[in-house]
This record gives structure tokens, C-alpha cells and sequence, in this order.
């Protein structure tokens, strides 16, 4: 074996001026929306518990450091050829075209465009060079990607450029201001990584495979096994080791991360009772060591958790660990598709709110009935669809960390509760809230909530074909492919068509992108139309969903369904022969009215049993 070296860097030393690629038979980039959501609640977290508002920049330079992991790199003719870390690597570099992006107009930017690519003899290249990933790229850093098509593109753009929209959705509130350039700063010269390099393939792959191959580690999952069964008498152990044996190979067969990730919830919702404060030497509680070392966890708090005797022991995994992984598996699948009772659990999925499953089994009990299962399952994502909307309504984050200790709160206050107390105490939660539809009148798309905005546009659009007896296609409204729908402005990107309203193209710009003035139509409809004036495009809306085809006045001819719902939901639907910005506002206000009917606090206490 030749030379070795392995050092520790900074994340600037990693990437300021430094060429990586990646070999053709390397795996795809892979990370899931899970993966990107931890990376960013790791740093964002750390940070936040050193960082004050009233702090110098220069105190950045005493915050903790942090450690990201290590990678490997074969060095072939001056480049770097990643061998080990390139999920790590990408996703580093995609957080740092979204900071880049997130501080355009800033006056104390940080520059980072020196990490995320380099030029040489005028040509610009990224410094995480993959040439399939190139016009990627350079899309997400021009503009984030907001027109980029991924149709037929290979598996790692799709999971790039989705990746970037986890990014967008998932970066804390509460760094996007004044705590920007303070963040970034911590990330650039505090955040490090070791990176080890050799000079030959088989060198690079030998260390490879001797950090990961060397023996078997048990997994938490195997160790937690160990202890409980280790505490059940001889003579049911057999039939407890059965029993696990089956529930984990169901909740492996669910996913990669499913069997870990259910633990967690299931703990956290019924033995959390304390959460780490966002402080300075503040110490990790038991929501967060669950999150981290959950097999170490309750063997620390097994007295607490009622475990004592083997029929304790026995029970756990019998009865409880049965019961809460059936269920978890239950809101996983009702994540992914939908089920009858459940659909809010997929909406809440769908806007990437990891959170939930921890509240949908707070407050489930083994001895629960089905329908009463069933009923507060519901009652829990009702709640949530309202909450998660309503924020995001407001232009509020719905992210991990922002969201991590109010979620934590309701939780443990809805905890075991029957479902009557159950609808009752998340209204109230609800009614608490101080920002609702009527809250904001100018909600409007922006680069950070598009996403957000379409599945809001996406219920809207379901909503108005439901109710007038068509069938649901709220599954086609949000998929990808060659047949996706896209947010289409009614407007198009012309403000000199609209001198006679607007003074000024930004002040016509903010009014484009209000909800009202926003449809969801086929790529291919945008393709062909959307460039043209509103009365061009007005006789094709006519042959769109219904919530365009309310534009046109043959809408509401020979259309009883549709006339029955507009009669008895009392909404201002009209027909617009022109769109001017009063026709805007009017469209807003239906769109207004009709999200106060779908996301209704009141609903929840209806029809709710003891």
C-alpha cells in the first residue's frame, strides 16, 4: 500500500478550490428527504444552542466545532475521485447553493460561490464535478431550479433537484434572517470532515472496505432485543424472540430506515416527558436520547417505563411492541397512498412533515378498538392538516427544528387521551393559534414555498371536483412525469400588458403569484398557453379541472354537479370574461373561502365519540 493521508478539514479547506468527481461504476446519488432533513436539524441544531441574536460575528469563532463524518478520495492525475461520501459530499454542496440563494439582495453576504464551483481560463466549472449533473446544477444555482424539468433525467438529477426542495423546506425559520451570515460562517470553518486520501483505486477501496467490513456491529435494534429478552424468564422467551423476529421483518420489509424510525416514534409518544432547551450546555432529555440512543435509553429508564419483572419484559414486546409497530406500519403506508380515514396522514406526508407519526400514536392505547384507533388517527392528522396549512399559509417554516418542541408539547398533552378529550384539546390547541386564512390576504408564491403552494393548490383543485361528484385525482395533481401539472399563472410574465394597474413590474410581479391568480394545469397546457393573454387562454381553461374551468361561463352550464355544490356551499364562484387586479382579489377570496371550509378547526368536533 502507498502513501496515505488522512486530515482533518474545514468545510472551506474541503472544498475552496478542490476539483471531486466520481467514478462511472460509483452508486447513484440516493439520500432520501429523511437524510437531507437530519443533516440539517444535526447543524442547525448544534448551532442554535450556542447562537444569541446579540452576539458579534466575530463570537462565531468560539462556537463548538462539529464533526460531519469522513470520506474517502482516490487521487487520480490531480483529481480527487470519491470512493466513500459522496451522498455526504453532494448534499454538503447542494446546503450551500441554497444558502448562496438565500442570501440574494443581502448586503452582508458570505461568499460561497468559491465552494460550489471554480474558473479556469474563463470557464466555470463545480468543484463537485459529475457532467450528467451539470445543467442541474446549474439550474439550481442560477434560480433554484424552479423551472428545471427532471422528466426523463437520470435517478441522481430527480434526486438532486428533489433534494434541493427538501432543503428549501426543511431550513429553520429562524436562520433565514439576521442568523444567517452567522450560520454560514459556523458551517465554513467550524463544521469539519476527515478526509482520507490514497493514490491508487485498490488502496482507496482497501481502506474502504476495512472501515466497513470489519465484523458485524449490532445495530440499537439488536441491542435493545438483547436486553429485553435477556430480562424474560426461559420459559417465554421462545415465544417473545417469535414474536419480535416477525414484527422486524415487517418493518424491514417497509423500508430501509422504517425499523429504527418506528422505535423512536413509539417511545417518544408514549415515555417522552422533557426535550432539550435551545441553550448552551443544556443537556440531551429523553426525547432526545430516544432520537439518538434509544436502546441505551430505556435500559436507563426501564423503572420508570414499567419495566421490573419478565412478565414486564414479556408484555413489552408481546403486546405493546405489536401493537405500536402495526400501527406505525399502518401510517406509513397511509403516508405513501391512500387509505380510507386516513388521507390526512398522506397530505401531511406530501408537505414532508416527519413529525406526525410520533403524534399519531400519542394517543393510542393497546387495549384501543379499532374504530376508536381509527378515530383518533384521524382526529390527530385533522389537526395537523389544519396546523401544517395555516403556517404555511403565513409564509411559516414547517421544518424539523422549528417545529420540533410545540409538536413535542401537544404530544405529550394529548397522550392516551379518548377521542371526545382528544378533539377537544386539539381544537383548543387550534384556537390558540394566532395566524389562520384570514391572517394573511396577500399569500403569494414565492422560490421557498412553491412546493408548499402546489399541494395547497392541489387540495383546492380536489376540493371543487369532490364536491361536485367527480372522483379524486389529488394523487395526479402532485405527481412527477411526463404528465405532472405544473402552477400556472393566469398572468403571464408581461407586465407591460398591465401598465393601466400597476406602476411598477414588481408591484405587478407580487400580485402575479397571489394564490388567486395561480391554477394547476398539464405541463403540456403551460407549454402551449401560458405566454398568452388571459382572453386567449380563456376558452382552453374551459377544458381544464374544474377549479379552471370556473373561469369560463360554460361551467356553469349543464353542470349539475358543480351547480349543486356552488348552490349549497354558498361560495362567490364567477365567471371572468376579463382578469384584471380586482378580478384577482375577488379569485383570492374564493380561494380564501373555500380553504376555510376544507381546513376547519371545527370540523374536528364533530361526530367525535366519547
Amino acid at each position: 500500500m502507498r502513501e496515505i493521508l488522512g486530515k482533518a478539514k474545514t468545510v472551506r479547506e474541503l472544498l475552496k478550490g478542490v476539483k471531486y468527481s466520481i467514478d462511472y461504476y460509483q452508486r447513484e446519488y440516493k439520500w432520501h428527504d429523511k437524510q437531507i432533513r437530519e443533516l440539517v436539524d444535526d447543524l442547525s441544531g448544534k448551532f442554535l444552542e450556542e447562537y444569541q441574536p446579540g452576539h458579534a460575528r466575530t463570537k462565531v469563532a468560539d462556537y463548538p466545532h462539529y464533526f460531519l463524518g469522513s470520506i474517502i478520495i482516490s487521487k487520480k492525475e490531480s483529481v480527487g475521485y470519491i470512493v466513500d461520501g459522496q451522498q455526504r459530499l453532494t448534499s454538503l454542496t447542494l446546503l450551500l447553493v441554497l444558502l448562496r440563494n438565500l442570501q440574494s439582495g443581502r448586503t452582508n453576504q458570505v461568499n460561497v460561490d468559491e465552494l460550489i464551483f471554480s474558473e479556469k481560463f474563463g470557464q466555470k466549472s463545480f468543484n463537485l464535478h459529475v457532467e450528467e449533473r451539470t445543467p442541474a446544477m446549474v439550474a439550481l444555482y442560477e434560480d433554484g431550479g424552479a423551472t428545471f424539468n427532471t422528466t426523463d433525467r437520470p435517478e441522481s438529477v430527480q434526486n438532486l433537484v428533489a433534494r434541493y426542495r427538501d432543503l428549501e423546506a426543511a431550513f429553520p425559520e429562524e436562520l433565514r434572517s439576521a442568523a444567517l451570515p452567522y450560520f454560514i460562517d459556523w458551517l465554513l470553518e467550524s463544521v469539519h470532515l476527515v478526509e482520507i486520501t490514497a493514490y491508487s483505486d485498490d488502496d482507496a477501496y482497501t481502506i474502504f472496505e476495512t472501515m466497513n467490513d470489519r465484523g458485524l456491529s449490532l445495530s440499537p435494534t439488536d441491542m435493545l432485543k438483547g436486553y429485553l429478552l435477556a430480562n424474560i424468564d426461559e420459559g417465554k422467551r421462545t415465544s417473545a424472540n417469535n414474536r419480535w423476529r416477525d414484527r422486524i421483518r415487517d418493518l424491514n420489509d417497509a423500508g430501509k430506515e422504517v425499523e429504527p424510525d418506528c422505535f423512536k416514534a413509539w417511545f417518544r409518544s408514549q415515555h417522552a416527558t422533557k426535550i432539550r432547551e435551545h441553550k448552551k450546555d443544556a443537556k440531551p432529555e429523553d426525547f432526545d436520547r430516544i432520537g439518538t440512543e434509544f436502546h441505551r435509553w430505556l435500559r436507563d429508564a426501564a423503572e420508570t417505563v414499567g419495566l421490573r419483572e419478565s412478565d414486564d419484559f414479556y408484555r413489552f414486546i408481546d403486546r405493546d411492541f405489536d401493537f405500536y409497530s402495526r400501527q406505525y406500519l399502518r401510517l406509513i403506508r397511509a403516508s405513501k397512498a391512500p387509505v380510507p380515514g386516513l388521507q390526512r396522514v398522506l397530505y401531511n406526508a406530501q408537505q414532508g412533515f416527519t413529525l406526525q407519526y410520533m403524534l399519531l400514536l400519542a394517543p393510542l392505547r393497546p387495549d384501543d378498538s379499532e374504530p376508536v384507533i381509527d378515530q383518533k388517527l384521524g382526529l390527530v392528522a385533522h389537526y395537523l392538516d389544519i396546523l401544517l396549512t395555516w403556517r404555511l399559509w403565513n409564509f411559516r417554516t414547517i421544518a424539523y427544528s422549528t417545529m420540533q418542541y410545540a409538536m413535542f408539547v401537544v404530544m405529550r398533552e394529548i397522550r392516551g387521551l379518548a377521542p371526545g378529550p382528544l378533539a377537544a384539546q386539539l381544537h383548543e390547541f387550534l384556537r390558540k393559534e394566532e395566524e389562520t386564512f384570514a391572517s394573511n390576504e396577500r399569500l403569494r408564491m414565492h422560490q421557498q414555498n412553491r412546493y408548499a403552494l402546489h399541494r395547497i393548490l392541489a387540495r383546492l383543485t380536489d376540493y371543487v371536483e369532490t364536491e361536485s361528484g367527480q372522483p379524486s385525482r389529488y394523487l395526479d395533481y402532485v405527481s412527477e412525469g411526463t404528465t405532472r401539472y405544473e402552477v400556472e399563472h393566469i398572468w403571464a410574465d408581461h407586465p407591460e400588458r398591465h401598465t393601466d394597474e400597476f406602476g411598477h413590474p414588481a408591484d405587478f410581479a407580487e400580485h402575479r403569484n397571489r394564490i388567486g391568480g395561480l391554477l394547476l394545469l398539464p405541463k403540456s397546457f403551460n407549454a402551449s398557453y401560458g405566454d398568452l393573454t388571459y382572453e386567449e387562454k380563456h376558452p382552453h381553461y374551459n377544458t381544464q379541472n374544474l377549479l379552471a374551468r370556473s373561469l369560463h361561463p360554460q361551467c356553469y352550464e349543464h353542470n349539475p354537479g358543480f351547480a349543486r355544490f356552488v348552490e349549497q356551499s354558498g361560495l362567490p364562484f364567477v365567471a371572468h370574461a376579463r382578469f384584471n387586479k380586482g378580478d384577482l382579489e375577488t379569485r383570492s377570496q374564493l380561494y380564501r373561502l373555500m380553504a376555510e371550509r376544507i381546513w376547519n378547526p371545527a370540523d374536528l368536533l364533530h361526530g367525535v365519540q366519547p
